[in-house]
């Protein structure tokens, strides 16, 4: 066999490479809960993910100019969809947060990792394996445990809608993944197209009366 026919082995150097990157998504994803706990009440949700997501969308378009012009109608419409669910998801994650803790809200919404593979092997109708059955009975017990620091109680109203975001997050994987359209997209026109279908959705709440403080007294409050 000569030697461009050995398959190459990652050097342990090189796997750290690959890791700390998604080690580095693992921490701003993290802190992400912790910061929206600190400024979101349920009376700022809305405007709180107008303003979050607002800010960053023409940085988006700026950037992907280009390639968002290069995505066909079918792309358009499939990320569009897609981002329907995303606002749902941010919806429930955000007035999740506000009614748990910082820690509750990570951990519960770590279960998609769970929910995703079963859906998968529910949609494909291909029985997963024992071990695979086990580990997520375990990573189950787990998250259990660690939302129950003070003792064993009810779940809280926060803890319900962490918990529905995940099976929300479980669907928007699965759509993604069969929403042939999207499958070739540019990565980064998708995240566009969907963060700017989700603004939209946040953007008509905000207008809505009774759904909470505006967008610019809320920004007006901020120190």
């Amino acid at each position: 066999m000569s030697a461009a026919a050995v398959p190459a082995v990652a050097s342990p150097h090189r796997a750290w490479v690959t890791d700390l990157p998604v080690l580095a998504v693992a921490v701003v994803w993290g802190a992400s809960y912790l910061a929206a706990k600190g400024i979101t009440t349920a009376h700022t949700v809305v405007a709180v993910l107008v303003l979050r997501f607002a800010i960053v969308l023409p940085v988006l378009v700026a950037t992907g100019w280009r390639r968002l012009r290069a995505l066909t109608g079918a792309q358009w419409r499939g990320a569009g969809l897609l981002g329907l669910v995303l606002s749902g998801i941010f919806l429930l994650e955000t007035y999740g947060v506000v009614h748990t803790s910082a820690t509750n809200a990570g951990l519960i919404i770590s279960l998609t990792m769970i929910f995703t593979p079963l859906a998968e092997a529910a949609v494909t109708r291909v029985r997963p394996s024992a071990g695979f059955v086990a580990a997520a009975g375990l990573s189950v017990a787990g998250v259990i445990l660690l939302t129950q620091g003070g003792g064993f109680t009810s779940p809280s109203g926060g803890d319900l809608l962490m918990l529905l975001a995940a099976l929300a997050r479980t669907v928007h994987v699965l759509a993604m993944a069969r929403i042939k359209a999207v499958q070739d997209a540019d990565s980064l026109s998708l995240t566009t197209v969907q963060l700017g279908a989700a603004v939209a959705v946040f953007a008509v709440l905000a207008a809505v009366p009774g759904t909470g403080a505006s967008p610019w007294s809320t920004a007006a409050d901020f120190g």
